[in-house]
């Protein structure tokens, strides 16, 4: 197993209006994108137990020529709100840095 922390060249998070988050995942080489890709791992079923939102919310895409993942889903607070802990929503990325990718 590796771990995204270890094996992602970015992974990084930013506000994508203040209703939404972006998140975005992305690997050196092709070999490595292709391997996080058929593992299946990383998909909106992650991103929705992860953030606590519904897997039909998550817009997940990949994105081969940038060896990259994207997911936008909903902020849980609005950016700037009352409660929000990270108004540019620039740490909210950390959850994924855990997650296990098979061999």
């Amino acid at each position: 197993m590796a771990l995204i922390r270890d094996i992602a060249q970015v992974c990084k998070s930013k506000n994508a209006g203040p209703f939404e988050l972006t998140i975005d995942v992305v690997f050196a080489d092709d070999a490595t994108f292709e391997r996080v890709r058929a593992s299946g791992v990383l998909g909106p079923a992650l991103f929705a137990r992860l953030y606590g939102v519904a897997e039909a919310d998550v817009l997940f895409t990949p994105y081969p020529a940038g060896r990259a993942f994207k997911a936008t889903l909903p902020r849980l607070v609005p950016a700037g709100e009352i409660g929000d802990t990270d108004v540019y929503g620039a740490q909210q990325h950390a959850p994924l840095l855990e997650v296990d990718i098979p061999p």
